[in-house]
């Protein structure tokens, strides 16, 4: 059978190596914040859960992620002309995990999603939400580094941040001193 040329194949999936291994330990024990990250896909609202999520400059105000594989919502998202990047709070936790799993239950009414004048699923409650498109992709393996540039801020309520640390989500107090 000839492949057909106006597919695009997707990228494999990663081969973990000796040094890919010690990178995913050495992160395991080093805090990163949670985001969700949500955008309207063609067949309706996409979202997953991102760790990766910086700050690059104020002027163009702009951030930086990556997602795995450009397949389900990760693909949806690179392909969206705009997204929400949700920065939460452990309040979240649940829901942070839900949009980590492939295939959980998400944007119900419960979890307390609403749809922006723009279009794109947004979580009210979340500590701020980014409004963002992409200004560059970068692939490096089966990930893509996206550059975005923030649109809008939408200031939610003061909460206590969540992180991820040790293959869980852990809430940090107020007055943590790091």
């Amino acid at each position: 059978m000839t492949p057909d040329p106006n597919t695009t194949p997707h990228p494999a999936a990663p081969v973990p190596t000796p040094v890919g291994e010690g990178l995913k330990a050495a992160f395991r024990s080093h805090p990163a914040g949670v985001a969700i990250i949500t955008a309207q896909g063609p067949d309706g609202p996409v979202g997953l859960t991102a760790s990766s999520v910086s700050s690059v400059a104020v002027d163009p105000a702009a951030i930086v992620f990556s997602v795995t594989r450009a397949t389900g919502s990760a693909g949806a998202i690179l392909g969206a002309e705009t997204f929400v990047v949700h920065l939460i709070d452990d309040e979240h936790s649940a829901l942070a995990q839900s949009f980590a799993v492939s295939g959980s239950e998400r944007f119900t009414p419960e979890q307390g999603w609403t749809t922006l004048p723009t279009g794109e699923p947004h979580l009210a409650e979340a500590r701020v939400a980014l409004r963002c498109r992409a200004i560059q992709t970068v692939p490096v393996g089966s990930s893509t580094v996206v550059i975005a540039e923030v649109l809008e801020v939408l200031a939610g309520r003061p909460a206590r941040p969540l992180v991820y640390i040790d293959r869980r989500f852990h809430a940090l107090s107020h007055d943590t001193a790091l």
